[in-house]
């Protein structure tokens, strides 16, 4: 029986070989249409030539070359689905050509389907290409060490808790994090940033990033198939897979017409003879024009080329959708709900306004500020330790610390007492406190510095808004997009974040089933609503959207639940998708409109006697190329 490491190194062997398959059959594909091709132009050049033998069985050559993957393809189908398909109407067709003596026009027929069909193939292969350029950047072997020493092993039996050494120069096996040593890594495979990042102990680090100088440790925190790269792979796999609502919906009316197309071919053979006057030739001709022209190729292709093209692109900008469906909602939105912490804002605390008392200089406050609070592993004292390392502050010896719940930290430094936290450890006078609550009306938390005769410092911190929060914000407003804000926090705080962004409206100290209520209120007024959030207590309302979003950098639950996911954390790429996905619609809906007037077109002038069956073949295969190639626009 099959070890479960087998079984996933199995899996990952079968991700890779199916990519690699995938190209060598469009190579295949290509190869059997060109060749179909070029043997109808050397039965071209020498029809004078050739005997009635040697023509024929050129073409069918021509024929099986070019028709073989088709044919198979949709027999294969109609057997296993229990349903009549295009392909299945092509064969129909070129064998009827061929059946009244027209090798040539059945031959053409085969070899501009069978061109046409490895272009979608190739338009697929594009969007494989994202999970494959991703795949390669993995390692397959890892350095872990045991007590024996380090030993080379293969990356899929890595297991939780184990310690690898990752040299310079080599990319990260699987997400961990550091236990020794510190390091520069290139984290762009993952966020998109140019920029290298420093990373000590305790630093988080992700599969497929490189680690520019000095060996690390790190001990493993994901098995190999839960890595981040593992979930972009099955998200693109899953968007691939899942189908819009109009590609649903051509597929269920494909099936049908293609039956209402033979039966009406099926009166063709015989009425027009006895209603018109047709000669046997002329209606079994006439027939066979029909077959090929009210075939929905085009209108089949109409969809899937575009989509995919869509999804590969977004997928290249770092933005994943995990259907089809989903990138064509996203321009039917009418309404976004954003979280706060971590979506619109940064999700860290920054010091943004700081008071020192004149009797004292700067650098003495924010050397006992940055002594008291490097003891600390609150949130707000990382942020105040990060600004004062800017200053360089004078490095002072702490005697001994005490906690005073809910107010702060008092500390004894070179006999003098000193308090950090919030008013009621440090007792500001009048004017501070005015100072201190007009801070306060901003959103802004305030913590005070003291010591046992007067308030000497004070650090204002927020949790600031996003850069390109605000531009996104002013971009959805002026497509009419209605904007709101759900958070957690309170209603001073709310109000001011909202205000910064420009968001319409916010509601203020939302639990998660108070967003999901929320939400089921605001699809009251718009039907199409959308959701961004990172968290966990984001999820339900992820759900409840018609589209949920979620930010890279979030929470498992959130990337799990959102139905699309900004990998690089940029709330710029909303708008971009929304680009797109107007783009991909509008594409769409020429490829449908120019698909059955072609259609329309074909079939009137058929049966107005106009049309010849080379023209036909050539007008219907040919909208059929148009269309794909139009769908490969999205790939720009």
């Amino acid at each position: 029986m099959p070890t479960s490491f087998s079984l996933k190194k199995s899996l990952f062997t079968t991700q890779k070989n199916l990519l690699f398959s995938h190209k060598f059959f469009n190579h295949i594909e290509l190869i059997a249409a060109l060749s179909s091709g070029l043997i109808l132009l050397v039965a071209a050049i020498f029809s004078n030539s050739l005997s009635s033998t040697a023509y024929i069985s050129l073409h069918v050559a021509a024929f099986i070359i070019g028709g073989y993957a088709k044919a198979k393809e949709g027999i294969t189908e109609t057997i296993q689905e229990k349903q009549l398909n295009v392909e299945l109407l092509m064969i129909f067709a070129a064998i009827g050509s061929a059946s009244i003596g027209y090798w040539t026009e059945g031959a053409i027929l085969i070899f501009i389907f069978a061109l046409s069909g490895a272009l979608e193939t190739y338009t697929m292969n594009k969007s494989d290409k994202e999970i494959a350029s991703l795949m390669d950047l993995q390692p397959n072997t890892a350095w872990k060490v045991t007590p024996q020493g380090v030993i080379n092993v293969d990356t899929h039996t890595l297991q939780i808790g184990d310690h690898i050494l990752i040299k310079a120069g080599e990319r990260i096996p699987s997400d961990g994090i550091i236990t020794k040593g510190s390091t520069t890594i290139d984290e762009s495979a993952i966020t998109g940033e140019s920029l290298p990042v420093s990373k000590e102990n305790g630093k988080e680090v992700f599969a497929g990033t490189v680690n520019l100088n000095g060996s690390i440790y790190v001990e493993i925190t994901k098995l190999t198939e839960d890595t981040l790269f593992q979930k972009i792979i099955q998200m693109v796999k899953k968007a691939q897979s899942e189908k819009s609502h109009t590609q649903l919906f051509i597929e269920r009316f494909e099936s049908r017409y293609v039956k209402v197309v033979l039966i009406t071919v099926a009166f063709m053979l015989f009425l027009p003879h006895y209603l018109f006057d047709w000669s046997w030739v002329e209606t079994i001709y006439r027939a066979m024009i029909l077959l090929v022209v009210a075939s929905p190729c085009a209108l089949v292709a109409s969809i899937m080329p575009a989509t995919l093209s869509a999804i590969s692109n977004s997928a290249r900008n770092g933005v994943l959708f995990k259907g089809g469906m989903h990138l064509e909602n996203l321009a039917h939105i009418q309404a976004i709900a954003f979280d706060k912490t971590g979506t619109l804002t940064k999700g860290e605390p920054e010091v943004t306004d700081v008071w020192f008392r004149d009797s004292l200089k700067p650098q003495s406050v924010l050397s006992v500020a940055k002594a008291i609070e490097e003891q600390s592993n609150h949130p707000l004292a990382k942020a105040i330790v990060t600004y004062t390392n800017q200053y360089e502050p004078t490095p002072l010896s702490i005697q001994q610390t005490r906690d005073i719940p809910g107010k702060g930290v008092k500390a004894d430094i070179d006999d003098e007492t000193w308090m950090v936290g919030n008013a009621e450890i440090a007792s500001p006078d009048e004017s501070v406190a005015a100072y201190a609550e007009k801070l306060a009306s901003e959103g802004k938390t305030i913590v005070f510095v003291a010591n046992s005769k007067e308030t000497v410092g004070l650090f204002a911190l927020k949790d600031t808004v996003r850069p390109e929060a605000k531009k996104l914000i002013s971009r959805l407003q002026k497509n009419n997009i209605y904007t709101l804000m759900l958070t957690g926090d309170n209603p001073t705080t709310a109000k001011s974040i909202a205000e910064e962004a420009g968001i319409d409206h916010y509601v203020a100290e939302c639990l998660p089933q108070d967003k999901v209520n929320e939400l089921q209120s605001l699809r009251k007024r718009y039907t199409q609503i959308a959701m961004v959030g990172d968290g966990v207590n984001d999820a339900p309302a992820l759900a409840t959207a018609n589209v949920g979003i979620a930010m890279g950098e979030g929470t498992d639950v959130a990337l799990e639940t959102a139905d699309l996911v900004l990998m690089k954390n940029d709330l710029s790429r909303l708008t971009d998708s929304i680009t797109i996905s107007h783009r991909m619609n509008k594409i769409v809906k020429q490829n449908i409109i120019f698909s059955i007037s072609i259609i329309m077109l074909l079939i009137i002038s058929n049966f107005l006697q106009v049309l010849d069956l080379p023209l036909g073949v050539i007008g219907h295969e040919g909208s059929t190329i148009l269309v794909i190639l139009n769908g490969l626009r999205l790939l720009r």
